[in-house]
């Protein structure tokens, strides 16, 4: 069973970084095809895509972090890491780590707004706040 498990939210202020980390537990990096995603959702609003990652190295931004925040995986330690940097108030959201498993670790090639309709398997959030 698949289960991803978040980490690394908390407050800061403006100007501030963070990196949020993303275990992965019931699948092996490097013996299976993937793609894992970070998203964020503030309460009434949907949830949007803030970056992919696919077992080919690829990887896609959303425009409003592109040039701020890094995604990156660490095979050794079955995780992936969002950092995340120049951070306004407008990124306070929680944060959700995803994934979803393609023969040739391609990531969807779908929009930032409905990626999220293609990932299967989710963790449980991390909050990030940032005052200004």
């Amino acid at each position: 069973q698949v289960q991803l498990v978040e980490s690394g939210g908390g407050s800061v202020q403006a100007g501030g970084s963070l990196r949020l980390s993303c275990a992965a537990i019931g699948f092996t990096f490097g013996r299976r095809g993937y793609c894992m995603g970070w998203f964020r959702q503030i309460p009434g609003n949907e949830r949007e895509g803030v970056a992919t990652i696919g077992s080919n190295g690829g990887t896609t931004y959303a425009d409003s972090v592109a040039g701020r925040f890094t995604i990156s995986q660490d095979n050794a330690k079955n995780t992936v890491f969002l950092q995340m940097a120049s951070l306004t108030p407008e990124d306070t959201a929680m944060y959700f780590c995803a994934a979803v498993f393609d023969p040739w670790g391609r990531c969807p090639t779908a929009d930032m707004v409905t990626v999220k309709d293609w990932f299967r398997h989710w963790g449980q959030g991390t909050q990030v706040t940032v005052s200004s």
